[in-house]
């Protein structure tokens, strides 16, 4: 950690007033900038001890900054609506636009403090919890979020001073505190909340992230002390951004197939989608009983009692016209209604670019006992953004990896998630797009993207050869359907979604 500044910590009243007016007109400078470049979003996580000021240094930064934009996000026990999904769905949920500062109050780390302080985390989980935590800063950090962690600091003696003046004898209280802490009772587990802090911050307080202890024994200190911080944050997050041109061209270089940067992945590796045999078929007799069976079994897994407890995510990738939207209509008829979203996912909207790229899928993950189909999904950042160059070449290489983090979540919260690439052949793909431009119903189905992504299949293929090799894991593995098919593709993308939820 961190000293917050080099101030005075009994800092009187008469030198807050002489720093106080400048101090104020900085942040707002600053926060108009970063609000009219909207490349960068701050989080400022406000931790610490009860009675250490939290609700009154977030009052103070609601005087000296722009409220508009300035969003306060403040989280609970989770609801039972939250419960139903991965812990860190509320957190996505939440998260502000670029452009807009986020306060943070019972941040991503109180769970994990929380169970420790209380026993329910052994040192193992508990560590795992922290590394967890890594990964998700890390990854929001190369997203163009900025965070200021904050820790409040107040010696037990002073806070529980504080605390009891504050608290009637009903239980009520004389004025507003922010009380997080105050069902860890006992001695033996404040002292292990005690150590779980140190030991978070020894392995949380990283270079892109680190934590800050302010002391909360003086407020005008602790004010002044965390407005130098977040100025300095906000002139750390408009020195990040990078202007436009610079973007496009970096963008532009990301395009070139022989960059250096590519040597580090297995581009050269054998093609899993050359060596798929596209010429398996099914009869129309055999299409129909198995289509039958096993739209039977999916409809009796989950609609069955066990099923309300976990929740089913299905990513569909393909070549285009390999009959991704058939297969999709295949469990529609297998599915309540009620329990089921498909999301056709496109490009970006101007909000979801505002965001984490993550950030438009996790919001739509579903609560457990329901399903959520996705027509393309977050892999449209090693395939699609990746050839067309709509991202930077790291963008898409560190995408693997936080891509096998979002779905390892999902695997750890009880989420069975089924990965398709359906594949077709560069001949049958011809022969449909000269059928839906010759179907007058059909003809909206082909759009003239789709005959330019023609002339970079080989692009596209080196594409999904590293996108298989590199994110099939054991909790989320890639099925590969060979799709010439219609009806061979339709039962095989059944019959893998019945066998992994029976697994």
């Amino acid at each position: 950690m961190f000293e917050s500044a080099a101030l005075p910590h009994d800092l009187s009243k008469e030198d807050f007033d002489k720093i106080e007016p400048r101090l104020r007109e900085d942040l707002l400078d600053a926060q108009f900038e970063l609000r009219e470049a909207k490349k960068k979003t701050i989080l400022v996580l406000i931790n610490g001890s009860d009675g250490a000021g939290k609700g009154e240094l977030l009052d103070q930064l609601y005087e000296w900054l722009d409220p508009h934009y300035l969003d306060t996000l403040s989280y609970f026990a989770p609801s039972p609506e939250e419960r139903k999904r991965p812990t860190y769905w509320r957190f996505w949920r939440d998260m502000p636009t670029h452009g807009r500062i986020g306060v943070v109050l019972g941040s991503w780390y109180h769970p994990a403090l929380d169970g420790r302080a209380r026993g329910l985390l052994d040192e193992a989980a508990f560590s795992q919890a922290l590394n967890d935590i890594n990964e998700f800063e890390t990854m929001l950090a190369a997203e163009g979020v900025t965070l200021l962690k904050l820790w409040l600091f107040l010696p037990e003696k002073e806070a529980r001073k504080r605390l009891k003046n504050v608290l009637r004898a009903d239980g009520s209280r004389k004025r507003p505190v922010v009380m997080e802490w105050n069902h860890i009772e006992t001695k033996n587990d404040r002292k292990r909340l005690n150590e779980a802090g140190l030991e978070m911050a020894d392995i949380t307080s990283t270079g892109l992230a680190p934590w800050y202890v302010v002391a909360g024994d003086n407020d005008r200190y602790r004010d002044i002390a965390v407005g130098r911080l977040l100025l300095e944050a906000l002139h750390r997050a408009g020195a990040d951004a990078v202007p436009d041109k610079a973007v496009k061209a970096r963008t532009a270089k990301s395009k070139a197939p022989k960059d250096a940067p590519e040597a580090e992945i297995p581009l050269k590796a054998p093609s899993v989608v050359a060596a798929l045999d596209l010429t398996q078929s099914l009869s129309p007799q055999d299409y129909r009983e198995e289509l039958r069976h096993y739209q039977h079994a999916l409809t009796r897994i989950t609609t069955a009692k066990c099923f309300r407890e976990r929740g089913l995510v299905i990513a569909m990738e393909g070549n285009d016209a390999a009959g991704k939207g058939g297969a999709i209509m295949r469990i529609r008829e297998a599915l309540d209604p009620r329990d089921f979203r498909v999301h056709g996912i496109g490009a970006p909207t101007d909000e979801e670019r505002a965001h984490p790229y993550l950030w438009r899928f996790w919001r739509r993950i579903p609560v457990r006992g329901q399903t959520s189909i996705f027509d393309r999904s977050w892999y449209g950042r090693v395939l699609v953004e990746r050839v067309e160059g709509l991202c930077t070449q790291n963008d898409w290489l560190r995408a693997y990896g936080e891509i096998k983090d979002f779905e390892r979540q999902l695997a750890q919260a009880d989420y069975t998630v089924v990965k398709f690439w359906l594949a077709i052949s560069k001949e049958e793909q011809l022969q449909r797009f000269r059928e839906r431009q010759d179907t007058p119903v059909k003809r909206y189905k082909l759009t003239p993207d789709d005959w330019r992504n023609r002339e970079k299949w080989d692009d596209y293929e080196q594409a999904v050869n590293n996108m298989v090799n590199l994110t099939s894991t054991r909790r989320a593995p890639w099925t590969l359907v060979e799709a010439n098919d219609k009806n061979f593709a339709r039962v095989k993308v059944l019959r893998t979604i019945v066998e992994a939820l029976e697994r």
